[in-house]
């Protein structure tokens, strides 16, 4: 596998980011801070993450291969959190249902997971301009509750690039509650971008946690394994790719 260059992705990022990061080296993760920036950077080649790193500061754990092959969603990600963003209100937007092959287009463009074509996929438009998505899978009964009660699941939701639309998940969630009539709605939250979570602003809260999990990475595909001999066996088939583990995630439900 190639040799990383962290001094070249200091660069870049104090670059980016617009301000003199330090770099040192803790064990097998590579830390990027400043005095100035609100979260310090973890990066490791796919280990997985030592919570004794996460006391301090707010924490932004990245895998070093999942950022050279995603480098400009991924600094465009940290730009937003920098407080770098540009700023649309969800008022001047237009928001409108999206068809699937759009919607993957857009999360391939601008979300660092897997695009998930989901069944409703509702979008923002800024002067005429899709700049947010949000995408919600089918309703699912519920067995401790009544036959008409229907839970169902935020797949994705992401901005454009570098925007940032403020009010936009609560437009969007508004318009699918009014279509829908859910019970509530479920989603979860990366652990490796935020140990809490910014939906508990409009009502989300946390039910549950997920543990770390390991992924081997190849191409769009995304294949989860439990211990190392599964992932050898799981090379032979997709020999070209690199190890991933994150951070787990936070299970967050809206009552509606």
């Amino acid at each position: 596998m190639q040799q990383i260059d962290y001094q070249a992705i200091l660069q870049t990022l104090s670059s980016k980011l617009e301000v003199a990061l330090e770099m040192e080296s803790v064990d097998k993760t590579v830390v990027f801070d400043a005095p100035d920036l609100g979260f310090k950077i973890l990066m490791d080649e796919g280990h997985i993450k030592d919570p004794v790193l996460d006391q301090a500061k707010k924490t932004v754990y990245l895998n070093v291969h999942q950022f050279v092959a995603q480098q400009e969603k991924v600094i465009n990600r940290l730009k937003v959190m920098a407080g770098m963003a540009k700023k649309i209100y969800a008022r001047d937007t237009v928001l409108a249902r999206v068809d699937k092959k759009v919607a993957l287009e857009f999360q391939e463009d601008h979300h660092l997971q897997i695009p998930l074509p989901g069944k409703y996929r509702y979008g923002l438009f800024h002067q005429g301009e899709l700049v947010s998505l949000a995408v919600f899978s089918g309703g699912r009964k519920m067995l401790d509750k009544p036959s008409d009660y229907r839970s169902f699941e935020l797949l994705r939701f992401c901005h454009k690039a570098d925007f940032l639309v403020l009010g936009g998940i609560s437009k969007l969630l508004k318009v699918f509650i009014a279509d829908f009539k859910p019970g509530d709605i479920m989603t979860y939250s990366d652990k490796d971008w935020s140990q809490d979570s910014s939906l508990a602003v409009i009502g989300f809260r946390k039910i549950a946690e997920k543990p770390a999990q390991q992924f081997w990475v190849s191409g769009s595909r995304q294949v989860p394994f439990h211990d190392f001999a599964e992932l050898e066996q799981i090379k032979l088939v997709y020999p070209d790719g690199y190890l991933f583990s994150n951070s787990g995630s936070i299970k967050l439900v809206y009552t509606v």
